[in-house]
């Protein structure tokens, strides 16, 4: 295994994968495979990019960093010599971490000094600017992520969000540096004589190209699914990998729809689906009280087979504020993680072999109730959503996406493209 990413999320999980997997137009990537939770078991000896993922974004930062560090020591044994830590390219996270206190223990366990961090996805609208992160137009604080129930970012600048997660150096590498190209960006990585966490900016995807570049033989980078662009090339124009195109098996059989994300984007999405397949809302309140339990959501996908059904809890902000106030946040969650994870349980064990996941919680309520193990990677659905399957006798297709990703008809789009598998 050459390159080891540790993912606090299983949506980012797979969006990073896909991007390993896929590499530069016309060199093609990494034989990539996707692993739920820390493995207790060696890598398969052909895997050359193994993402780890975790559920450690809206953890304490103390097991958030326990999780991190039992995954890159995994990592390391497989013989990893690049570790990527990837976060959401809208730098999910709290005023007490747990991006910068992640960061900084693996930037200990490895013994590095420089930590380049980027989470820009330009193909999504994610952009840095002068250490400023950007959703499209508008500043991270003002692009609705201000509203998030778990991770709110209330500052654009992220700089200034680093300093409150963490005791290390922060520093900035502004855009102008980085158009000079990969000799000039390492230089200005190289030049820290502290431990310091070293903030890229990137507007393009070219800009990202050129710090995949500049980190090569890095021993840590983290960042969104963006930062990995290039680290594929890295190990192919030295001879050490010989790129190819991600595939994932044929799978046919009975699908579902899960969705748990009340961003803008999925709610969209959820209306769009709408016009032309069964769709069925779910009242959280009947949830917390016990009213609506996997039994009613498998009647509803059950009776509505071969024509894309979908269950959604998603609300609008002001909705899911309200909830939250109501019962508590912990309490809402833990409630739909158990329903969906349940759900998704009953439908595997009943025949389903296609489900598309919207929502990163809900992802990873849904992964780890059905506990795959290991995921191969196919090809990209849409930027940063690929498909996957699971191994073994009865392998189920999987897509999972990150609330604000996809485009308007997504739902659709990921069902058909389950069925093909490559």
């Amino acid at each position: 295994m050459l390159i080891g990413v540790i993912a606090d999320d299983f949506t980012g999980a797979s969006d990073i994968a896909a991007t390993l997997a896929k590499g530069l137009i016309g060199e093609g990537g990494l034989n990539t495979t996707q692993y739920i939770g820390v493995p207790t078991e060696p890598a398969e000896a052909e895997v050359e990019a193994g993402v780890v993922a975790l559920k450690s974004r809206s953890v304490s930062a103390d097991e958030a960093v326990a999780q991190a560090t039992a995954a890159c020591r995994w990592l390391l044994e497989q013989g990893c010599e690049q570790i990527v830590f990837k976060y959401c390219s809208t730098f999910d996270s709290t005023q007490a971490g747990n991006i910068g206190p992640v960061t900084e223990a693996l930037a200990a366990l490895l013994d590095v000094q420089s930590v380049v961090m980027c989470p820009a996805f330009p193909a999504l609208g994610r952009t840095l600017y002068q250490g400023h992160l950007f959703v499209h137009d508008r500043p991270l604080n003002e692009s609705g992520m201000e509203h998030h129930p778990l991770t709110p970012m209330k500052d654009a600048d992220l700089r200034r969000v680093l300093r409150q997660q963490s005791s290390c150096r922060v520093a900035h590498i502004p855009w102008q540096t980085v158009v000079q190209g990969t000799q000039a960006l390492q230089q200005a990585i190289n030049s820290q004589t502290e431990r310091t966490l070293v903030l890229v900016d990137a507007i393009s995807e070219h800009d990202l190209i050129t710090i995949g570049r500049a980190c090569q033989g890095a021993k840590l980078l983290t960042g969104g699914s963006g930062i990995a662009l290039a680290l594929p090339h890295n190990f192919i124009s030295q001879g050490r990998a010989r790129g190819k195109q991600a595939q994932a098996p044929f799978i046919e059989g009975p699908e579902a729809i899960l969705v748990g994300s009340c961003s803008g984007a999925t709610r969209a999405q959820i209306a769009e689906h709408q016009k032309g397949h069964p769709v069925m809302m779910i009242a959280v309140e009947e949830v917390l009280e016990g009213i609506t339990g996997p039994e009613k959501l498998i009647s509803f996908i059950t009776e509505n087979q071969g024509r894309a059904p979908l269950v959604y809890s998603s609300g609008d902000p002001e909705t899911v504020k309200r909830v939250q106030q109501k019962y508590g946040s912990e309490k809402v969650a833990a409630a739909l993680d158990n329903l969906f994870g349940e759900t998704a349980q009953r439908l595997v064990a009943t025949g389903t072999r296609r489900i598309v996941v919207g929502g990163g919680e809900t992802s990873g309520a849904v992964v780890s109730a059905l506990g795959p193990g290991a995921l191969t990677i196919g090809a990209e659905i849409d930027p940063g959503v690929p498909s996957m399957v699971s191994r073994g006798e009865y392998p189920v297709a999987l897509a999972l996406k990150s609330g604000n990703f996809g485009s308007r008809d997504f739902f659709a789009k990921a069902v058909a493209a389950l069925r093909g598998g490559s």
